[in-house]
């Protein structure tokens, strides 16, 4: 009995203390400066890089605080290794990418293939949302062609409404207001097609972004090269073969982000101008989440703070 009423004192305690002490006055002090903080959710040690690796590298250059969650720790994605080992050089990897884009990472402990929308998730998103004190929540639709991506999507989901409850996840203090919601780009169609409320020109740093998916060796060898997991093929060591095999790797992304600023071309007139939106070249693609907070246009740019320049 008198362990159980210490138990309920100290839960109590813990929901009154500020910020200061449950997370130390650095963190406080990191929380409360002002900016914008965001929180991206990929099924896969790349998926958060390729999706919205421009507009992380626009938000942190701003000084804006963005973390990305893999939320599997890719132990299969690779054609010849798996396991610990590739798990291990895959977090290596976002680790490096990370660095580039001037962002945090972290590789959740999930096998990859094997995620789970389970209570245990959704309280490990809920505890990660809260943690970051995030104010833009990102993750993959429900309606992804991956296992993965989907339970990412509906794990966000569930987390939406929950970030808000106080005695759901006690351990770590409830968010005030719900974040913002956001879906990252897809090309799937049914039962609907991914509509974009928020498309942002990435001209700018392109080039930083190719150079945040260039540490991700694993891929570039694999998947990325040969579309499926059968062979290799290895990324050169030598000069000038290195070179060429990343000049191809630049152009296939590159490619991706001009076929989402030309798919959605009117929507970044929409947003940046009849002169401007005509110009972007490269693109990342956002769609508003009916869970969360509900943003207007006007709230959305205020939330991605790239358009007045």
């Amino acid at each position: 009995m008198k362990k159980d009423i210490f138990c309920l004192a100290s839960l109590a305690l813990t929901l009154l203390l500020p910020a200061s002490v449950l997370f130390g006055a650095e963190a406080a002090s990191e929380q409360d400066d002002g900016k914008l903080r965001i929180i991206v959710f990929g099924a896969h040690p790349d998926d958060c890089e390729i999706k919205a690796g421009g507009a992380a590298a626009m938000w942190a250059a701003q000084g804006h605080h963005v973390k990305f969650v893999s939320t599997t720790n890719g132990d299969i994605g690779h054609a010849e290794m798996a396991g610990g080992e590739l798990a291990k050089r895959r977090t290596a990897e976002v680790k490096e990418a990370a660095k580039v884009l001037g962002i945090e990472t972290e590789v959740l402990d999930i096998h990859d293939g094997e995620l789970m929308p389970t209570l245990e998730n959704r309280k490990t998103f809920v505890r990660l949302i809260r943690q970051w004190k995030a104010d833009v929540v990102m993750g993959h639709r429900p309606n992804d062609y991956h296992p993965d991506h989907r339970y990412t999507g509906i794990l966000m989901q569930d987390a939406a409404y929950m970030v808000t409850v106080t005695f759901f996840c006690p351990d770590v203090p409830q968010l005030a207001s719900n974040p913002v919601f956001l879906y990252l780009s897809d090309r799937f169609q049914k039962p609907n097609p991914f509509e974009p409320d928020m498309v942002v020109a990435i001209d700018e740093v392109i080039e930083q972004k190719a150079n945040a998916l260039w540490p991700l060796e694993s891929q570039i060898e694999s998947l990325w090269a040969t579309g499926n997991f059968e062979r290799v093929v290895p990324v050169p060591k030598e000069s000038a073969a290195r070179k060429a095999r990343r000049k191809q790797v630049n152009e296939r992304f590159a490619r991706r982000a001009e076929s989402v600023a030309n798919r959605y071309r009117s929507k970044l007139i929409e947003l940046y101008g009849q002169e401007k939106g005509k110009k972007v070249r490269y693109a990342e693609a956002f769609e508003l989440c009916e869970y969360g907070s509900r943003a207007s246009t006007e709230k959305l740019k205020q939330l991605f703070p790239f358009f007045g320049r």
